[in-house]
């Protein structure tokens, strides 16, 4: 019976001592799901963080141009793409059209010293640049005097000028259109609101702050692109003023060299 006893006790705080490891071991298991779970919610909040911070500044864009209609947002984009097109081939033409005027001149000055007219004009055939052409035109009226080495300058120069400026106009036109067409497209979505509300018979204040966002969208894209195209803009006329009197001060330093080897 003793044995009986004490067999029952050892069985007994063997189960006890099983529990009490399997409640540790239950614990231990809970704490590292909770632990788990923690952190699989951190991830996902920290991957919905990134997921929202890597929203770039384009997909911003696209979302409002698709939110501002196809209609007049697509004429304002296009505008955007002539304007652009137009000023990098001017920024390219008058790159290669800037020459070393200093320089030129030494060429000229020796060529006409040691070879003549046709030797320096042959330096400016062979030279890139408005000012080169110019200087081949009054070398060219050498022969007829100074007074006709002028008049070829100044009238060719003007044939130049015109080149230089050539594709600016279009240029200002498209600063000066974009907004306009984001404006007109401003006043037909504030009609389309007020017709919408009149249709519904009651001033809903979605109705109203959805259609009004959305015709606002076109002005201000149309306000980004003008601002855009104005600074390609002012770049070129800059670069058109330097080049216009590096031609002009050429000009002059040609005829005073001519009538100094006459």
């Amino acid at each position: 019976m003793k044995k009986g006893i004490a067999l029952f006790t050892l069985i007994a705080v063997l189960f006890t001592g099983n529990l009490s490891v399997y409640a540790q071991d239950s614990t231990v298991s809970e704490d590292t799901t909770e632990v788990v779970t923690e952190e699989a919610a951190s991830e996902e909040t920290s991957n919905e963080e990134e997921v929202v911070e890597e929203e770039t500044f384009h997909q911003i864009i696209k979302q409002k141009f698709m939110e501002g209609g196809p209609e007049f947002m697509g004429i304002v984009l296009l505008c955007l793409i002539l304007g652009l097109a137009l000023a990098i081939e001017r920024i390219i033409y008058l790159n290669m059209s800037t020459t070393n005027s200093t320089k030129l001149l030494n060429d000229v000055e020796g060529a006409l010293q040691n070879g003549g007219v046709d030797a320096a004009k042959e330096i400016c055939r062979n030279t890139r640049g408005p000012v080169a052409s110019i200087f081949y035109q009054g070398l060219d009226r050498s022969d007829e005097g100074l007074e006709q080495v002028e008049k070829s300058i100044v009238a060719y120069g003007s044939v130049q000028m015109g080149l230089l400026e050539k594709g600016l106009s279009w240029i200002s036109l498209f600063i000066a259109l974009a907004p306009m067409l984001g404006f007109m497209g401003t006043v037909i979505g504030m009609i389309g609101a007020f017709d919408s509300i009149e249709a519904a018979g009651d001033i809903s204040p979605s109705l109203v702050a959805g259609g009004i966002k959305v015709a606002l969208l076109t002005t201000v894209f149309g306000l980004i692109v003008a601002m855009i195209l104005q600074i390609f803009y002012n770049y070129l006329v800059a670069k058109v003023d330097s080049i216009v009197n590096d031609m002009e001060d050429a000009s002059i330093k040609l005829v005073d060299i001519l009538v100094n080897n006459k």
